[in-house]
């Protein structure tokens, strides 16, 4: 809605909706729903990277110390790049990231193409 507001072209709209989610999947769905894959893919990688690097001293900040909890807000915002840096800080985060990030792919591929049906 953000993006929509600034003006971006329907293209990048539609590249920016699945970004969030694991990059085969979010190609599969920017391919569907008309998007651009190879942005998509950009994207994804950048919401990785920036989930991976971040979600540690973020998490440390908000004193939030449960490793479940820690992990599964990891998977769902950072997917497989997140996923991997949460193994490295524990085991029980990891496996929660890893959950979090096959719950968030499969409620994006159902949940994406419907919205944008919506607001496009």
């Amino acid at each position: 809605m953000l993006a929509r507001a600034f003006g971006l072209p329907l293209e990048v709209l539609l590249s920016l909706a699945p970004k969030s989610t694991t990059a085969p999947v979010a190609l599969g769905i920017s391919e569907a729903i008309g998007g651009i894959p190879a942005l998509t893919a950009v994207l994804v990688i950048v919401t990785g990277i920036i989930g991976a690097v971040t979600v540690t001293p973020l998490m440390n900040v908000l004193r939030i110390t449960d490793w479940r909890a820690r992990g599964f807000a990891v998977g769902v915002a950072a997917h497989g790049i997140g996923t991997a840096r949460a193994f490295q800080v524990n085991p029980v985060a990891g496996a929660y990231a890893g959950i979090a990030m096959a719950l968030n792919a499969l409620l994006t591929s159902l949940i994406v193409p419907l919205l944008v049906r919506w607001l496009v």
